[in-house]
């Protein structure tokens, strides 16, 4: 009798165990799909300012990794809305082929555009829209799907008519040629080449194709002070054409546009397969759907709202490039300016900010979308086949040139460590080989390692150029480990990095350049790119236990971050810690190589609630096309990338109590992180006691659940 209870007993509790899982499992599905996360977003944050503490980011419409950015520039705000911009690029550069709306008739030349008043107020700003009330009281209402935007005027009812600009020879630099045609009273097209980038000639060509919902009621063209009516074609710089409205017959216009690197032809079929006749809801609709589905592969819980709004903003911005530069039939323009067609099935990518993206973003990324940064990876190995050699910070299908180092094999390295394998590593393998021992390789015109036969012969360059060359060396060499097990290559390259040895004054016991005619050294404060010799000290993450014993040993090391940390707020000639700069990334998480490891989530948590905040002025430094925004992020969920080519983490105290990660192999639980209580007294990895600073990303990439048990009070002890 007993048994027969059993066996009714058992198939019951096994249901009812199983009814519970999939219960709970619903639960967190409903909750991630019920939680707007791209009304989390806050666009403004990081759009005012100016230098070095300013964030260069665009309050506009994006698509996740999308071809278009429909915004206002951060340049030339007051010409309208433009379809190319770089989240976080500190310099003047694209914005091509602005709108601008007027209430109203045109009735003298708009010329360069600049003498419109920019936009008078937000209304809305969050991932995918963009609300704007101009001065004369038209609202735009902004969005974008992959390939095209739309963008909606709602003119006033008391004005009989509206009238929109499109500037075909105008951008936020200056333009070489350009073009536009009106084909008909609701459709023109048409190119624009040439401009710059932080004083690099960036030449490439960009066509598009746009049509209103409406007929206009009049058209015509401009050129310098020449304004004609009927016009119905213009060629060359500050030209563009115009569409006026009847308004009495509906006063909302909507107006969809679409860009290619290839051809006109290429931009229409953007257009019709990209929009496919959706209006703007429609879009508008389909883009937030989107951005959820993004943003929610981090789960944050907070109740403090601006905090949330904070991360999720940044983990937005991370999300923008790379972006997509082929069309809808697979074609895009290669470096070498021909015409490729992209391997079935991948995307090609541009946008890469290559020394700024390497310590953050290209991991961050990596960890969550395998597929598609095997696809960046691609590109950038595409690109380098075409140009003759990686490029370090590549615009469209340019190599500009800004910026130095070597970083593109550090950016595939770390690529390939955290996830993000499917691309041709031998090849890849090839122009990192290349470009670091043969001097004389270019990438388009820019050379790809200059000083190189210095470094070869002599282990030394310029000191924060060195580093970089150091720091490129190690990743290449995890590289050819990991990636295509070449262990003679490995050695070499990884021995190789020791060459930052070279730059080591034992007299002042810090790093410093060298002349080149007799090894002697330099002015300490000499050859520091955008810092000091306090910044670039420890930029030698693969290395941190010699550096730290060179100077004395780890209270040594950790008194002089001491020095460094006491402000944190530095600029590029100051000798402290500037959080709004690259090459001090990764130094709070150097405490975890010292005796005091519980300062790194001091420090962090100090950098976070000091430097960051939600308002328009509310980052430190430029984002850099998602590198800031990415660094936010891993200081928030406590887990960062120190060494380049190694897929693992040091560890910090968390900001967020409950944080979930949806990676592609399963969810990595991240409990007990608090705002009021920086330091970890405890940690669990799985219901394991662990007392490591460090976390291979093996141990967590298929889920894992960390729990911390944190204090307001240091544990001196906890990670020695």
């Amino acid at each position: 009798m007993k048994r027969n209870h059993l066996l009714i007993f058992l198939p019951v509790l096994f249901l009812l165990i199983f009814i519970c899982e999939n219960s709970n499992a619903q639960t967190t599905e409903q909750k991630q799909q019920s939680t707007n996360y791209a009304h989390l977003v806050d666009t403004r944050i990081g759009s005012e300012g100016n230098g070095l503490s300013c964030g260069y980011t665009y309050i506009g419409a994006s698509y996740p990794f999308g071809m278009i950015q429909l915004t206002p520039s951060f340049f030339s705000p007051q010409k309208g809305i433009v379809v190319n911009q770089m989240s976080g690029s500190g310099c003047a550069h694209m914005g091509n082929f602005p709108i601008l709306p007027i209430s109203g008739q045109l009735t003298k030349s708009p010329k360069d555009m600049n003498d419109y008043p920019p936009y008078k107020s937000v209304k809305e700003s969050t991932a995918g829209c963009l609300s704007l009330l101009m001065k004369d009281g038209v609202v735009c209402n902004i969005t974008t799907s992959k390939r095209s935007g739309i963008t909606q005027f709602i003119f006033p009812t008391d004005n009989k008519e509206g009238t929109v600009l499109v500037g075909s020879g105008v951008s936020s630099t200056e333009l070489s040629n350009a073009f536009i045609k009106i084909t008909s009273p609701s459709s023109c097209e048409g190119y624009a080449e040439g401009g710059d980038f932080c004083g690099y000639k960036t030449d490439y060509r960009i066509f598009f194709a746009a049509e209103f919902d409406h007929e206009a009621k009049e058209f015509g063209t401009w050129k310098g002070d020449n304004l004609k009516k009927d016009r119905d074609q213009i060629g060359g710089a500050k030209s563009g054409g115009y569409f006026t409205f009847d308004a009495t017959k509906g006063n909302i216009i909507e107006y969809k546009v679409a860009i290619s690197y290839v051809s006109i032809e290429n931009a229409k079929e953007n257009l019709r397969l990209d929009n496919n006749k959706r209006n703007y809801q429609q879009v508008l609709s389909d883009t937030r759907n989107e951005w959820n589905k993004h943003l929610s592969k981090i789960e944050v819980n907070s109740d403090n709202k601006d905090k949330l709004t904070q991360f999720y903003t940044h983990w937005y911005h991370t999300l923008i490039h790379p972006n997509i530069f082929n069309d809808v039939n697979g074609e895009y323009i290669g470096a070498d300016f021909a015409v490729h067609k992209v391997q079935p099935g991948r995307e090609y990518y541009t946008t890469f900010s290559g020394w700024d993206t390497y310590r953050t973003q290209c991991q961050l990324l990596a960890m969550f979308y395998p597929k598609e940064t095997s696809d960046m990876m691609q590109s950038a190995i595409d690109f380098a086949e075409q140009a003759g050699g990686y490029g370090r910070w590549i615009a469209a299908n340019i190599e500009t040139g800004v910026m130095h180092g070597d970083p593109m094999p550090i950016i595939i390295a770390n690529t390939y460590a955290f996830g993000g394998q499917n691309f041709d590593t031998q090849t890849a393998f090839k122009h990192m080989k290349r470009g670091a021992c043969i001097p004389g390789t270019y990438s388009q015109n820019v050379e790809v390692r200059p000083g190189l036969s210095n470094y070869l012969t002599k282990g030394i360059e310029n000191a924060s150029l060195c580093l970089e060359y150091t720091s490129a060396d190690y990743a290449i060499g995890q590289f050819a480990l990991q990636a295509i097990r070449n262990d003679h290559d490995a050695s070499f390259f990884m021995k190789r990095s020791l060459n930052w040895k070279n730059l080591y004054d034992p007299s002042t016991k810090w790093l410093r350049s060298r002349h080149n005619h007799d090894l002697s050294w330099k002015n300490p404060d000499h050859d520091w790119r955008e810092a000091t010799k306090e910044n670039y000290f420890w930029m030698v993450p693969y290395d941190l236990e010699t550096l730290i014993d060179t100077i004395g040993g780890k209270k040594a090391a950790s008194q002089r971050l001491d020095s460094l940390f006491v402000r944190l707020d530095a600029g590029y000639d100051d000798h402290y810690y500037a959080a709004g700069n690259e090459p001090d990334f990764q130094v709070p998480w150097i405490y975890n190589w010292t005796e005091r490891p519980y300062k790194t989530s001091e420090t962090v948590h100090r950098i976070l609630n000091e430097m960051y905040t939600s308002l328009p002025n509310g980052l430190p430094g430029n984002d850099d096309c998602g590198s800031m925004g990415s660094w936010y992020v891993f200081a928030s969920i406590g887990l960062y990338p120190m060494i380049p080519g190694v897929a693992g983490f040091s560890v910090s105290t968390p900001y967020f109590k409950n944080i979930t990660l949806h990676l592609p192999k399963g969810k990595l639980k991240i409990e007990g992180g608090s705002m009021s209580k920086p330091y970890i007294h405890s940690m669990e990895i799985n219901g394991k006691k662990a007392k490591k600073t460090w976390i291979d990303w093996t141990e967590i990439q298929n889920g894992a659940f960390i729990k911390y048990k944190t204090s307001e009070k240091a544990n001196i002890k906890w990670g020695l």
